[in-house]
């Protein structure tokens, strides 16, 4: 019998980033599924499409992993009997600020092989784009949104900057400006702040100044305004 296995498959990280950002050996490979595991269907059939003729991407088989996802046995069983799986995050690489690592624990208990094509991770790209120290950096994923959590969580990652580890953090879209406030109000103005905003975009921006900046941008010339944050994808990092 064919031994199955599960291949983890990069995405875009924005609608608006070019195709050329594939690796040229995906479609070779999604060509070779069986199935393939997403977040949500229709973003999943949006990427097939990129890959596959509509025909085949309208009959693909879909299996849906998000947060409320619980059990895995019907993946993991496909893949036993003999069945390919790729996984797929809605942005980026699967796994990191996304759901699928249970799955992808259970099936190294199930002694089941596991792949991986790498591709863009808005994360790293913030990282190396910010000037900021690669060698020591924490990712903390999103932070509390309840206000006295929230400070308190940015003045204990501004304390951990003084060891020279980067800071690193994400929010959702529609919240980026609530928390950019925060940042600028909680943080000492000598402690640098960089905002890496829509990656691999032709509207990519990344701009790493120290919070006295951002201050007299937001506060005085009103050049990054609400509308410079609302539903626009954002990594935000610190160091000092």
């Amino acid at each position: 019998m064919k031994q199955g296995k599960l291949i983890l498959l990069p995405n875009l990280l924005g609608r608006d980033s070019k195709k050329e950002y594939f690796p040229i050996i995906l479609k070779e490979k999604i060509n070779c599924l069986d199935g393939l595991i997403a977040e949500d269907e229709k973003n999943a059939r949006r990427y097939l499409k990129n890959f596959l003729s509509s025909e085949k991407t309208d009959n693909f088989l879909i299996k849906i992993l998000n947060k409320k996802t619980k059990d895995y046995d019907d993946i993991i069983n496909s893949i036993l009997k003999g069945k390919t799986w790729g996984l797929i995050s809605d942005i980026g690489m699967p796994c990191i600020a996304d759901p699928g690592s249970e799955l992808i624990f259970l099936a190294h208990l199930n002694n089941i092989k596991v792949e991986a094509i790498s591709g863009s991770s808005s994360i790293l790209l913030a990282l190396i784009l910010s000037g900021f120290s690669g060698q020591k950096f924490f990712f903390h994923g999103y932070l509390p949104i309840e206000k006295f959590k929230l400070k308190r969580k940015i003045k204990e990652i501004e304390k951990a900057c003084d060891e020279k580890v980067t800071q690193i953090f994400i929010e959702t879209p529609y919240r980026n400006f609530r928390l950019f406030k925060f940042l600028i109000e909680v943080l000492k103005d000598n402690t640098f702040l960089s905002i890496a905003k829509e990656l691999e975009t032709e509207n990519q921006l990344v701009v790493t100044q120290k919070i006295s900046f951002w201050k007299k941008g937001c506060f005085s010339k009103k050049i990054y305004g609400k509308e410079y944050f609302h539903k626009k994808k954002m990594v935000f990092l610190i160091s000092k």
